[in-house]
């Protein structure tokens, strides 16, 4: 599977906002772009350049691909696929994204990290509607269930990951049951619950040249 293999830290120094890459290390002083808030690089600490037209469009594409942890060849089939469906391409970008599968257990908080909630789906820890998927792209959809494996409830980057969430990253299309270790998928996702900071039309128009 092709994934990003460099520093995640310079991808949010580059975008200039923090990513959450890195799980509860992002909201501690420990984070590179608290102490390093320029891009990375040789000229990374001379004054950011203004930013307008096409270079805007193509760092909110990179703050979003980035986001989720995709590839460009990947984003682009999703922009394609979103594209073709009806409504907004833009919100339906977002809302492809938010249904994946490594996604979806991120914002239960079983995982401190999407990286995280990646590599849980990958090696197999993760269950839904009784049955193994270990493909992070899986798209869940309304009233199935998403579970931990059994054999996999004493991982102790899953507990500390629980405890350090609290439940704070469970948008409403998801319902959590912390003590049997799963999620349902209520509904699907809206453009409001996606909380971070995007404007998805400028993805669009990049794509739209």
């Amino acid at each position: 599977m092709a994934r990003y293999r460099e520093a995640v830290c310079r991808l949010c120094r580059r975008e200039g906002v923090k990513l959450f890459l890195k799980g509860q290390r992002c909201l501690t002083d420990k984070c590179e772009i608290e102490k390093r808030n320029f891009a990375p690089g040789q000229h990374g600490k001379s004054r950011r350049p203004k930013i307008v037209g096409y270079g805007l469009q193509l760092r909110e594409k990179q703050k979003l691909r980035r986001l989720y942890g995709i590839l460009e060849d990947q984003f682009r089939s999703y922009f394609e696929k979103a594209a073709g469906m009806k409504g907004i391409t833009g919100e339906n970008l977002l809302l492809m994204l938010e249904r994946r599968l490594d996604n979806a257990v991120y914002r239960t908080g079983l995982a401190s990290s999407r990286a995280a909630a990646r590599q849980l789906v990958r090696h197999g820890h993760i269950q839904v509607s009784g049955r193994k998927v270990n493909i992070p792209s899986f798209a869940v959809a309304p009233g199935q269930e998403i579970v931990l494996r059994e054999s996999s409830r004493n991982n102790a980057a899953v507990l500390r990951s629980l405890d350090l969430s609290g439940g704070r990253n469970i948008p409403p299309w998801l319902q959590f049951d912390r003590e049997g270790f799963k999620a349902k998928v209520i509904s699907l996702p809206k453009r409001e619950d996606v909380n971070f900071p995007i404007q998805e039309q400028m993805v669009v128009e990049l794509y739209s040249k």
